[in-house]
Order: structure tokens, then C-alpha cells, then sequence
């Protein structure tokens, strides 16, 4: 039996990458989610025109990794406090969000960004919101870092995110 959780991070480039590394991770799915038009193309969601943010789709373990840990996870692989950007990703689609399934998870996540704020000199500024609709990404952004590891991208931007996942949450990496 597995949990789903919806984050976005930036590019979902970078956070899908990141998820697939964790332990109790059964898939990861690049989408869009948190706008207001109707199955968006990515091109669309690049306008900033359509309120969607980039985000992943996580289907997890719960009996391996917990829902707090999928919210650690997320949280330090990107800047929460930044509004509308993560690295060189500008725009609205790139925010820092929660989408939560249920009350159970938004009780949580609010917590944990309660907790969490007092480890910022800046405010968190992550949206938390209920997730109306996720839309899958293109095939073609699906396991992007997996099928493009040498791309200029993925080894300027994901490749540290990687390496930091490594060295803070080496027990969670599978």
C-alpha cells in the first residue's frame, strides 16, 4: 500500500531526480499542479500564464519512509525562501509548494514548516494548498536526469542536489 505526496522545488527536473534516490520510493512523476487551465502543455505552464508550478508526484512506502521525511527531503533540497525561484529558474511555475492530499498531511506540513522556520534567517515562503488536480509532464520530462545525466542542466544543477541529498540523508538513499 503506498501514499502519494505532491511538492514542488524548482525544476522538476532537479526534484524528481532527487526522489527517485529515496529509499521507499516506488515512482516519481513530473507534472504540473496548483493552476487554473485545463490539462496544460508545458510550454503553456513555462508562460507563467496558467498558475501552474512544476512538481512531482511522489508514491512512497509508508512502512519505509514517513511523510515527514518526504517533507525533509523536499525542504533541503531547495530554497523555501525565495519566492518564484530556485537556481537559475525564474517564474511562477517554479515556486516552492505542498500540494496536500488530505487534512492529516496539511496538519503536517504546516508543522513542519512551523518548526522549520525558526533554521531561516528569511521566511518560508511555501505555498500549502489542496491539490485539486495533478497533470502529468510530457513523456519526455518523465526520468529526465536518468535519460539525460550529461545534459549542461542536470550537471550544473541537479548534480549538487544530488550530491547534498548524499551527504545530509545518506540513510535515506536507497
Amino acid at each position: 500500500m503506498t501514499e502519494t505526496a505532491t511538492v514542488a522545488g524548482g525544476c522538476f527536473w532537479c526534484t524528481e531526480a532527487v526522489f527517485e534516490e529515496i529509499e521507499g520510493v516506488e515512482s516519481v512523476t513530473s507534472g504540473y499542479a496548483g493552476g487554473h487551465v485545463e490539462d496544460p502543455s508545458y510550454e503553456a505552464v513555462c508562460s507563467g500564464e496558467t498558475g501552474h508550478a512544476e512538481c512531482v508526484q511522489v508514491e512512497y512506502d509508508p512502512d519505509v519512509i514517513s511523510y515527514e521525511d518526504v517533507l525533509t527531503v523536499h525542504f533541503a533540497t531547495h530554497n523555501p525562501t525565495t519566492r518564484d525561484r530556485e537556481g537559475p529558474d525564474v517564474g511562477s511555475q517554479y515556486r516552492s509548494a505542498v500540494f496536500y492530499h488530505d487534512d492529516a498531511q496539511r496538519e503536517a506540513v504546516e508543522a513542519f514548516v512551523d518548526d522549520l522556520e525558526a533554521e531561516y534567517d528569511d521566511p518560508i515562503v511555501t505555498e500549502i494548498e489542496p491539490l485539486e488536480t495533478f497533470y502529468p509532464a510530457e513523456d519526455y520530462h518523465q526520468d529526465y536526469y536518468e535519460n539525460n545525466p550529461d545534459q549542461a542542466y542536470c550537471t550544473v544543477n541537479i548534480d549538487p542536489k544530488l550530491s547534498k541529498l548524499n551527504d545530509q540523508f545518506r540513510e535515506l538513499v536507497a
